[in-house]
């Protein structure tokens, strides 16, 4: 899929190709693939110590781009947007691989009592509760944006249609959503921690 079979776009401007993906042109799609693979796997791998991971993470950032190419709004250096994009990558994949030790480690020094399904069941009810309660409280607007994305899994181009509004807008209800969620929810994480 990322195979160049000729080099007609090697001196095509970023803005150009980024045009040309998002109307389906797989030749710009390859060239930015071409451009930024070598760069993108360099930060992953120097960041992972794991040539495999690093791997595999650029492949989600490219695969991601080709899939969702009709709706980017890349307002930065193409070059910038997927420097971040795998950086942002490579931090979940730590948190991620961090956590799974933490559990590990739980794991090995704790053994499970009778009833800890039934714990597990009410704290998930809890949570569950907890940010229903969050994205009722939030904003009209702010909750009706928070929903579509996430429950119905409109794009933020789709919603924007939808609401009649600008995709900042809708960009800036789910940035609000999220970091009220994520304040009202912390304390709850924290308790389950501990």
């Amino acid at each position: 899929m990322f195979i160049s079979s000729g080099n007609s776009f090697a001196r095509t401007d970023e803005k150009e190709l980024l045009d040309l993906l998002n109307q389906g042109e797989s030749r710009a799609f390859t060239e930015i693939y071409n451009r930024y693979w070598k760069k993108l796997f360099t930060l992953a791998a120097n960041k992972l110590d794991n040539l495999a991971e690093a791997e595999e993470l650029v492949q989600d950032i490219f695969t991601e781009l080709w899939n969702r190419r009709g709706e980017l709004a890349i307002t930065t250096s193409l070059a910038s947007y997927l420097a971040v994009a795998a950086k942002y990558k490579v931090i979940d994949l730590l948190a991620k691989k961090a956590r799974h030790r933490k559990y590990q480690q739980h794991a090995a020094t704790n053994q499970p009592t009778a009833d800890s399904p039934t714990l597990q069941w009410l704290d998930c009810q809890e949570l569950k509760e907890r940010m229903y309660n969050s994205v009722a409280r939030l904003p009209e607007k702010c909750r009706l944006v928070f929903e579509l994305s996430r429950h119905k899994g409109y794009s933020q181009k789709q919603i924007a249609s939808r609401l009649g509004i600008s995709e900042k807008t809708v960009e800036a209800h789910l940035g609000k959503a999220l970091r009220t969620l994520r304040t009202s929810l912390s304390s709850f994480f924290a308790l389950l921690l501990f």
